[in-house]
């Protein structure tokens, strides 16, 4: 079902079954598969690939030559009908690819809102990647990936499958990403290792001093107590009951699979 308003391309391909909201735009030379969704506002520069069963939400910017929707890269994958969501207000640069879920990850890989995927970024299999985020030029996530939200991924950074990456954090660029990176913190290298809070991306944040200073407490009984990981944990959560802010950290443990980068 096509909506009247949009405009599409007369080079464009629009397979019948597929789903084109009010006021897209559909450039020169796009594919649009027959399960797929488009939302209200979205624009598809040109040369752009959606296929599978792919939904894309509102006010989307897409660049030239994205794939999204396509059979992932995952061996065991057998053409189940497994599925693409992506939200609104996300710029999706050139050349950028996003790939179907699998059964065993869930069926899914997600995009929020508001995020910045720069060019030749690469979102694999069962990837879930929160809000207002930027990976940044030729980013690398593996299958089976979780971004937290506000999440800043360097340039050339690769990210292990079935890492978590908590909301706030900064990684560098050129880092090769193996274990999980807990919340608010800066990390670089290959393999990546902490560098400290990400105070000044918290205060540009609004975050006020006692939010601040809550997250620093967190670090340290993680970095710096001597602790074991299990004893930093469990005081992390006594301390999140009077201090909300590090409801962060219990959600990231609750993620958590690979251990922590040390």
């Amino acid at each position: 079902m096509i909506n009247k308003t949009p405009v599409i391309h007369p080079t464009a391909i629009v397979e019948k079954g597929a789903v084109i909201a009010a006021n897209v735009t559909v450039g020169p030379f796009c594919f649009i598969g027959s399960k797929v969704e488009i939302g209200t506002g979205t624009e598809l520069k040109s040369h752009i690939v959606i296929n599978g069963i792919t939904k894309i939400g509102c006010h989307n910017q897409i660049y030239q030559f994205a794939s999204i929707g396509e059979v992932n890269q995952d061996l065991k994958y057998a053409g189940e009908p497994t599925r693409v969501e992506i939200g609104d207000h996300n710029r999706i640069r050139e050349s950028v690819s996003i790939h179907r879920g699998t059964i065993q990850g869930g069926g899914l890989t997600k995009i929020g809102n508001g995020n910045l995927l720069m060019v030749n970024t690469h979102v694999a299999h069962d990837c879930l990647v929160g809000n207002n985020c930027v990976l940044a030029n030729n980013a690398t996530l593996g299958g089976h990936v979780n971004i937290g939200d506000y999440a800043i991924i360097g340039g050339m950074t690769a990210i292990h499958q079935f890492c978590v990456i908590g909301a706030h954090v900064m990684v560098g660029g050129c880092s090769g990403v193996a274990q999980d990176v807990p919340p608010c913190m800066v990390a670089q290298g290959n393999h990546a290792t902490p560098f400290g809070v990400n105070i000044e991306g918290l205060k540009r944040r609004g975050f006020d001093r006692e939010f601040r200073s809550a997250i620093s407490e967190a670090h340290k009984l993680l970095y710096r107590s001597k602790k074991t990981f299990e004893e930093a944990k469990n005081e992390i959560a006594i301390l999140a009951e009077k201090k909300p802010a590090l409801k962060l950290f219990t959600d990231f443990f609750a993620r958590s699979t690979r251990g922590i980068i040390r």
